[in-house]
């Protein structure tokens, strides 16, 4: 089979399925597609625009098209479910947060940008706001599941932890965690929540009369 772009990024993200992000090497993803490292070059430059690529690819699983709102279709709302999608898309791969923090120039994440924030524009938002707003929920899904795919802290350090001190010290925090988590209750609800939070404080502010 002949070597491409399209080959070597394909097998690149199962690499990273595989190893995760500190897994993928030239020198391993070389050897999976029989070559020597060099010739990975003369179709992907560097380490970086390799990232980057492997980032598109993970994008276009769950974006495979910009898909604009219906017009009766309330933008916050919207919003929310363009977050969940690429929560979604990060969440398929390890580290696909780190992927997408690390990536350079992603052509994808500018249209997943540009999208929403012509949308919130073609609404009434100012330009500004609605670059805010879309900022800040981009990179809180990011950071959120970046979160979520470091995981809890492991045995090693744990060791030593007074937890009952930690509560002893931090009851609100407590309190507030074992207070949402109740039964039926769980890390997607969160998400939301939280996105809730973000985007429905400006619009309660932005939204036009009889929108939503």
């Amino acid at each position: 089979m002949a070597l491409d772009k399209q080959r070597i990024v394909t097998e690149a993200v199962a690499l990273l399925d595989a190893e995760g992000l500190d897994g993928v090497t030239t020198r391993k993803l070389a050897a999976r597609l029989g070559v020597q490292s060099p010739t990975l070059y003369w179709h992907i430059p560097n380490k970086a625009a390799l990232v980057t690529a492997i980032a598109e690819a993970i994008l276009e699983q769950q974006f495979p098209e910009m898909d604009s709102p219906a017009p009766e279709e309330p933008w916050h709302d919207w919003l929310i479910g363009l977050a969940e999608r690429l929560r979604r898309a990060l969440l398929a791969h390890p580290d696909g947060a780190r992927i997408i923090s690390a990536s350079q120039l992603s052509l994808k994440m500018a249209g997943i940008s540009e999208l929403a924030m012509s949308t919130l524009v073609g609404r009434g938002i100012p330009l500004r706001r609605a670059r805010l707003i879309v900022l800040t929920v981009l990179r809180f899904t990011v950071g959120f599941v970046l979160e979520e795919q470091t995981g809890p802290p492991d045995a090693d350090a744990l060791k030593g932890f007074d937890m009952a001190a930690y509560a002893a010290a931090y009851p609100t925090v407590i309190a507030g965690v074992a207070e949402y988590f109740q039964p039926g209750h769980t890390v997607d609800d969160l998400f939301r929540d939280c996105l809730e939070q973000i985007i429905h404080g400006p619009a309660a502010v932005t939204r036009p009369a009889g929108e939503g």
